[in-house]
């Protein structure tokens, strides 16, 4: 079985074990609640093992996640890759010097923060998310990995709304785990 064909089997059986909520958060949204996934050991490992095989024998130095959802698998596939684990936060929940970005969300603006001193120049990044949607933050975590002097090697989702074309402000390679919802619930 090929990489591609074992990432599709695991996705497969993930993707069979998410709730749907339709009309959440808002009208037209099907919400796909992936939490399900981290109440099973076997399933949470699953979720781990397909990322791990994307990313194959890439060099990855760390692993970016977004708050809060990315805390969620960001730690753990960090661990897996033998990479360091470096979190996004909101304004004020860092200690010590931080750069910032201001990002566009769907409804007004947000902020995201990184520690100043947590990425060396240089270092390849995996950021990660549970899901991407417009790419505002997704956007803003790497130019807070830029600010940091590192690279982005590529964004990882678990899922992605792809009508909403977020892929598109990102500048690095884009995986998505779970397929995307192609168009808006009617």
């Amino acid at each position: 079985m090929s990489t591609e064909q074992e990432i599709s089997v695991l996705a497969k059986e993930l993707k069979a074990n998410l709730r749907q909520f339709p009309n959440f958060p808002s009208e037209g949204i099907l919400f796909e609640d992936f939490l399900p996934i981290f109440s099973k050991p076997e399933l949470f490992q699953k979720l781990l093992k397909a990322f791990q095989l994307h990313v194959g024998n890439a060099k990855v130095d760390y692993v970016v996640g977004l708050e809060s959802r990315g805390f969620l698998f960001g730690p753990s596939l960090a661990l897996a890759l033998n990479a360091g684990f470096v979190p996004i936060r909101k304004p004020g929940k860092l200690p010590g010097p931080t750069f910032q970005v201001e990002f566009q969300k769907e409804y007004g603006s947000d902020k995201f923060e990184i520690q100043q001193d947590t990425l060396p120049a240089g270092s390849k990044v995996l950021v990660v998310d549970d899901i991407l949607a417009t790419g505002g933050s997704a956007f803003a975590a790497g130019e807070l990995v830029k600010k940091s002097g590192a690279e982005v090697i590529e964004y990882l989702f678990v899922m992605e709304l792809d009508f909403l074309k977020g892929r598109d402000k990102l500048g690095a390679p884009v995986f998505t785990l779970l397929s995307g919802q192609d168009e808006k619930f009617q």
